[in-house]
């Protein structure tokens, strides 16, 4: 390190070979592939350890619609489909849980030309829903799957019932990325210290704490990633992306947690462990009040109770508002920058995070050691597109 007082700087290393800049969902999974790799990694984040958008409520895991196949929905498929397996492995090796269940997804079809739009659906969903022999289905049902959940009266034209969704608990995840990390060999947790800037040509990082002399960075601070990648990046028309306000609550409710997540005109229920339902989420692109919840929120708690009967009196246990990236042409922003190869992001998906950051942090190690095809990409991810994106923008 730069510094010989700095707390992640063992006597006598002048560098590191990677920094991570951001311990939420995307930087906690880099750090565990630069855990696997052996790279000489800090990650240093500006609180603690997933302690902004990614220690949220929700957790659900939604593919998107089987139809209309592409690039992007083919990485994502094969996302969530190895989410599982990844989840497994850390929960093994920590001995802690991470509140993940393939439970599926129930959808009311209030009208019919909405049965008709999903019964397309179903079709696409044979075609390409398809893992080695593993196989995941578009259901569609002229009753609700599962009694005293749904309210029936809320699919009039029946029910889509989907096989691939899956939901996670948000704090027990990055809990078990945590653990997984402080005991690592190859990575160093640095909490409570901001970047404040990148100098990617001499490979400096100017913190609150002293300056770090880095090889490579991966840039994985959410929504506070785009500034430190506006200021290196010259031309741009708009900012590379922007903070987006969601809010969500959690109730509590004796419920299955096997009970599959109920999804409608954007409100999302899910079932967790612990007798506790998730309820969410805003997506607000402006605010005056960025953690604070309001009328939206109890608009999204009363809808939850009409479609679930069963939550009519659950207790609102917690109510929660946080920032998540959005970047400027919707799409996770991942690759490095094309006037500073050694400055990689690592953000966006703001509403796919949870789904996607193992595959898409597996790909910013792989360009950190040299190896941009360890993990092919959608073309829309790169931060390439984005900046070009931003820099046409009026």
């Amino acid at each position: 390190m730069e510094r010989a007082d700095n707390p992640a700087a063992p006597p006598g290393q002048s560098s590191i070979d990677l920094l991570i800049v951001g311990g939420g969902i995307m930087g906690l999974w880099a750090a565990v592939h630069a855990e696997r790799a052996g790279l000489n990694t800090v990650l240093f984040d500006a609180a603690a350890l997933g302690s902004g958008a990614s220690g949220g409520l929700l957790g659900a895991l939604m593919p998107h619609m089987p139809d209309r196949w592409s690039e992007k929905k083919q990485f994502q498929f094969e996302a969530l489909v190895s989410l599982e397996a990844e989840i497994a492995a850390l929960e093994a090796a920590t001995g802690l849980s991470a509140g993940y269940r393939r439970s599926g997804r129930i959808v009311p079809l209030p009208k019919p030309h909405l049965r008709r739009i999903a019964e397309g659906h179903s079709r696409d969903a044979e075609a390409h829903w398809r893992h080695g022999e593993r196989r995941f289905h578009w259901h569609l049902r002229d009753e609700a799957p599962v009694g005293e959940w749904v309210d029936p009266a809320s699919g009039e034209s029946g029910f889509v019932h989907d096989t691939l969704a899956a939901r996670v608990a948000p704090r027990s995840l990055t809990a078990v990325l945590a653990a997984f990390l402080r005991n690592a060999r190859h990575v160093r947790i640095v909490e409570g210290t901001e970047v404040l800037a990148l100098d990617a040509g001499q490979g400096i990082a100017r913190t609150s704490t002293g300056d770090i002399r880095f090889g490579r960075c991966i840039v994985a601070a959410g929504y506070r990633s785009f500034p430190l990648l506006d200021a290196m990046t010259p031309g741009l028309q708009v900012p590379l992306g922007q903070p987006v306000k969601g809010q969500a609550a959690l109730l509590k409710a004796e419920v299955d947690p096997d009970l599959p997540v109920m999804f409608r005109d954007g409100l999302y229920i899910v079932p967790h462990e612990g007798g506790h339902v998730a309820v969410g989420s805003t997506s607000e692109d402006s605010f005056a009040e960025p953690f604070t919840t309001d009328e939206r929120l109890d608009a999204l708690v009363a809808a939850a109770r009409a479609l679930a009967p069963c939550l009519g009196h659950a207790t609102v246990v917690e109510r929660w508002a946080g920032l998540r990236p959005k970047a400027i042409d919707r799409d996770p922003m991942v690759g490095p920058h094309p006037d500073n190869p050694g400055l990689i992001a690592l953000t966006g998906g703001f509403k796919v995070s949870f789904g996607l950051a193992h595959r898409l942090a597996a790909a910013a190690i792989g360009l950190a050691r040299d190896e941009p095809d360890a993990v092919a990409l959608p073309r829309s991810f790169s931060l390439a597109n984005h900046i070009a994106v931003a820099s046409h923008k009026s």
